[in-house]
């Protein structure tokens, strides 16, 4: 048994198989999953767990080498967006329509109990070298 790390094991199989450029997705508990993406479902009830949680625990467990959000973001989730600003130096913004797009192409989507609005990231991998 893991005693240290991502304890879950379908996120840890996903970020050991990350390379360089490859995506994964936080969202909160309404952002449509493609059929064809690979959902990790933690939601448990309303807010639990948190789009804020879950970002702090892959920040420390994987290199990022940039993130997606959508640009509604800025304006109706002021609290993620200013976390997301003092979180990550490269931001790339998108209209929402865009992001959904984008997020058919991730690795995974971790859905959690986020229950505000815009509370979604594409999180890019990065190296380490």
């Amino acid at each position: 048994m893991k005693k240290h790390g991502v304890l879950n094991s379908e996120i840890a199989k996903v970020l050991a198989d990350l390379g360089h450029t490859d995506t994964i997705v936080i969202a909160d508990c309404g952002l449509p999953i493609p059929k064809s993406v690979k959902k990790i479902d933690l939601a448990i009830e309303p807010g639990k767990p948190s789009f804020a949680e879950i970002l702090d625990l892959l920040k420390r467990e994987m290199v990022i080498e940039k993130v997606t959000i959508a640009s509604e973001m800025e304006n109706q989730n002021k609290q993620l967006f200013a976390k997301v600003l003092n979180d990550f130096e490269q931001i790339e913004q998108v209209p929402h329509e865009v992001f959904k797009e984008k997020t058919k192409n991730a690795a995974a989507i971790i859905r959690t109990g986020e229950a505000t609005p815009y509370a979604n990231i594409i999180l890019h991998a990065g190296v380490f070298f």
